[in-house]
């Protein structure tokens, strides 16, 4: 069980690297169940995605997700988030992630918690 709690927390896009399917439009509102992180999601250029992840006592993400972009195509992929709190209490997201379909590259992303 997770002393860290992501539940109805909403997220945006800070930086992302090219190879990222997520625009800077995106939102993910995460749930959470004990340690059980997930999220459905959609944007301009995702038709549909959904993340589950496990969350530790640090806070740390370990999540698969898979969505259908707008190609048609299912996409699917590992990511691990690492935490920061920031000065005023939100949540930034340190992400490492790799495509397990496709062309199987890795990228990074900071989400950072809105309110």
């Amino acid at each position: 069980m997770s002393n860290f709690n992501y539940h109805n927390k909403k997220f945006k896009p800070l930086q992302l690297t090219d190879n990222s399917e997520i625009g800077n439009d995106m939102v993910f509102h995460y749930q959470q169940d004990g340690s059980i992180l997930s999220c459905s999601y959609q944007s301009k250029n995702i038709l549909k995605g959904h993340l589950m992840g496990i969350v530790d006592d640090q806070g740390r993400i370990e999540m698969r997700y898979h969505q259908i972009n707008q190609n048609g195509e299912l996409m699917t992929g590992i990511c691990n988030s690492v935490p920061e709190i920031l000065d005023d209490g939100r949540i930034r997201l340190h992400e490492s992630w790799q495509w397990t379909s496709g062309d199987l590259s890795k990228g990074q992303s900071v989400l950072e918690e809105i309110r």
